[in-house]
C-alpha cells in the first residue's frame, strides 16, 4: 500500500516527506487511513537518540487514530467504516506469561514498539503513524468511540494510557488523594483521570499560571512547587503521587509527601539518575515505582472510560510541514497540551 509520511533519515535529522509501502494484509490485519497522529516527546527523544541509539529511517508516531479501510480475510474485530487506534506497540511474542495475562507492554520477549524497531521478523523495519495510512493485526488495535473527538483522541494512545494505567493499579478513586507533578501532556491526562476516578486531586506544578488550567481540568488544590513552605503543609497526605515531568527534579521533597503505605509513580523520564534518600522509604514504609503504558485490554478500558466521561487531550491541530516546527515548541513547553497532526496534510 503506498503511503505518505514524515520520516528522520538520520540522527537529530530534520523530518521531511517521505513515501513508503506499507504491507499488504495478512489474514488477521486491518487497514486504516489515518485521520489523526499525536505528537509525543519520545517521539523527539528517540529521533535525538536522547535515550540511546535509534534505528533509521525513523517514521516515528504512536498516537494513531484512524477509520477502517480494509481486514483480511480472517480478521473479524473490526469492520469497514469503523474508527480504530493504534497505540505504542503493535505485537507482542504473544506466549509469555505477561502477554497471556494481558500485559503486553511487559512482553518477556520485549513488545514489537510501533517505530523505532523491527517487526516480529526482525529484518523489515516498523514505520509509525505520521503517514496516511496504516495497517496492523487487528489483535493490536482498539475501537475509538465516535462521541470521542477523534483529534483529541489521538494522544490517548500513549499519554492517556501512561497515566490511566497506573491510577488504575494503584486503585485511584473515592476515597484517595492522588496529587500530578507537573501539567504538561501526561500530566493533564492524570488530573482528567484522577477526578473522573472519583479521587481528591491536587496538581503540583512550578508554573503559577497554571493554576486556571488545573481547576478547569478537575484540580481541588493546586501548589507552586517554588514556594518551599507550601510543599511542607501537604507532608503525609497523599496514597498516590504521579511524576509526569520529564525534568530532573527531587523526588525526595514528594516522598515526604505522602501517608503511610503511600506511592511515588514515575512515568516521566529525565533521563538523570535519580538520588534517593531511603530513610523516606522505610519511615513510612512507602514505595517508590514505576509505569510504562498499558496491554491492550486496559487500553481499550481506557478509550471506553474516556468516552463515558468525555476525555480528551486538550490539543492544537497542526499540518504536517509545520511538524518540526511543533517538536520545538513541544521542547519549550510551548503548547497546551499536546500537538495532533491532521494527516489529510501528509
Amino acid at each position: 500500500m503506498n503511503t505518505r509520511g514524515y520520516v528522520a533519515h538520520a540522527p537529530s535529522a530534520q523530518l521531511v516527506p517521505f513515501e513508503f509501502d506499507r504491507r499488504e494484509l495478512k489474514p488477521h490485519d486491518v487497514a486504516f487511513d489515518v485521520l489523526y497522529a499525536g505528537i509525543c516527546h519520545s517521539d523527539i527523544h528517540q529521533v535525538r537518540e536522547e535515550w540511546g541509539p535509534s534505528l533509521f529511517p525513523m517514521v516515528p508516531g504512536h498516537e494513531i487514530i484512524g477509520v477502517v479501510s480494509a481486514v483480511g480475510s480472517e480478521a473479524t474485530k473490526f469492520n469497514v467504516g469503523q474508527r480504530i487506534g493504534v497505540g505504542v506497540f503493535v505485537d507482542s511474542c504473544r506466549k509469555c506469561e505477561n502477554c497471556l495475562a494481558g500485559l503486553e507492554q511487559y512482553c518477556s520477549e520485549g513488545m514489537t514498539a510501533t517505530y523505532n524497531g523491527y517487526e516480529r521478523d526482525t529484518t523489515t523495519i516498523a514505520f509509525g503513524g505520521y503517514s496516511n495510512h496504516f495497517v496492523v493485526d487487528e489483535a493490536y488495535a482498539v475501537h475509538v468511540a465516535d462521541t470521542l473527538d477523534p483529534a483529541g483522541a489521538a494522544p490517548l494512545l500513549c499519554a492517556g494510557i501512561t497515566l490511566y494505567s497506573p491510577l488504575r493499579h494503584w486503585n485511584a478513586g473515592p476515597g484517595k488523594r492522588v496529587a500530578i507533578i507537573g501539567l504538561g501532556g501526561l500530566g493533564h491526562m492524570g488530573l482528567q483521570f484522577a477526578h473522573a476516578m472519583g479521587a481528591e486531586t491536587t496538581v503540583f506544578s512550578h508554573s503559577a499560571s497554571k493554576a486556571e488550567d488545573s481547576h478547569a481540568l478537575g484540580a481541588d488544590h493546586f501548589v507552586v512547587t517554588s514556594d518551599v513552605d507550601a510543599l511542607k503543609d501537604h507532608e503525609l497526605r497523599y496514597d498516590i503521587i504521579v511524576n509526569s515531568t520529564s525534568a530532573d527534579i527531587d523526588l525526595n521533597q514528594y516522598l515526604n509527601l505522602l501517608k503511610l503505605d503511600g506511592t511515588l509513580i514515575i512515568v516521566g523520564l529525565s533521563g538523570v539518575p535519580v538520588k534517593i534518600e531511603q530513610g523516606l522509604l522505610l519511615e513510612g514504609r512507602r514505595s517508590l515505582s514505576g509505569s510504562q503504558i498499558g496491554g491492550v485490554a486496559e487500553l481499550q478500558e481506557m478509550m471506553d472510560f474516556c468516552a463515558e466521561h468525555d476525555i480528551t487531550s486538550w490539543i492544537e491541530l497542526v499540518n504536517a510541514d509545520n511538524i518540526n516546527q511543533a517538536w520545538d515548541r513541544t521542547v519549550a513547553s510551548d503548547v497546551k497540551y499536546r500537538f495532533v497532526i491532521d494527516a489529510s496534510t501528509f
